[in-house]
């Protein structure tokens, strides 16, 4: 028997749209976001879970709430499973920060796991609130399925983390919105991905 985290990333919203970073910037869903949303639902609506946890930004936990609306649970919100702060660079987009932090941005993604974002935390900070959170998630929940709806930074780490890769190279796992992605622990030291950024349920053009 074990444990199956249904992983989620959040619907789209606004600023993925301008590719802003938004961090812990609490940005609601486009109503692109919200179809993607219910898109996923459907998809998962005939399954049995038994439980449901979210970041407590409302861009994830409204995804949670959709989702876990046809099971009737509620949604169970933990402040852990945000995105990374990312303090000053939060509404600015890649080239803006390019132009203001230059050598700042050049140095986070040489070596994110160790460098402050200004204002904000490194991601080693990210990996080990978000992997604490989850691994207490999986010891609550030894047997069955559970949803965890949260964002694309943390999807990253905790797949990074259980896969053993070098977190610096998080950025090469590509996390789209809404998308699915399936963790399998026997125990956490056994942790199995089955499933990484699937967007099947999605229209193409809600990609």
């Amino acid at each position: 028997m074990s444990c199956r985290i249904y992983l989620v990333r959040h619907g789209e919203t606004i600023w993925n749209a301008e590719f802003r970073f938004q961090g812990h910037s609490d940005i609601a869903l486009s109503p692109r976001g919200l179809e993607q949303a219910r898109a996923l639902a459907r998809r998962l609506r005939g399954e049995n879970f038994s439980a449901f946890y979210s970041s407590d930004l409302q861009r994830a936990l409204n995804t949670a709430r959709i989702l876990a609306e046809p099971h009737g649970l509620p949604v169970m919100a933990l402040r852990a499973l945000r995105e990374i702060n990312f303090g000053a660079w939060e509404g600015l987009t890649v080239e803006e920060i390019k132009a203001r932090y230059a050598r700042e941005l050049q140095q986070w993604w040489h070596d994110p796991l160790y460098t402050r974002i200004p204002g904000g935390e490194t991601l080693a900070e990210v990996v080990e609130r978000v992997t604490r959170a989850v691994r207490e998630i999986v010891e609550r929940h030894p047997t069955g399925q559970v949803v965890v709806v949260c964002h694309g930074g943390c999807i990253r780490t905790l797949v990074g983390t259980v896969l053993g890769m070098d977190l610096n190279q998080y950025w090469r796992l590509g996390v789209n919105n809404a998308c699915l992605s399936i963790l399998e622990f026997s125990s956490w030291e056994k942790g199995i991905l089955t499933l990484f950024n699937d967007c099947s349920h999605l229209e193409k053009g809600a990609l």
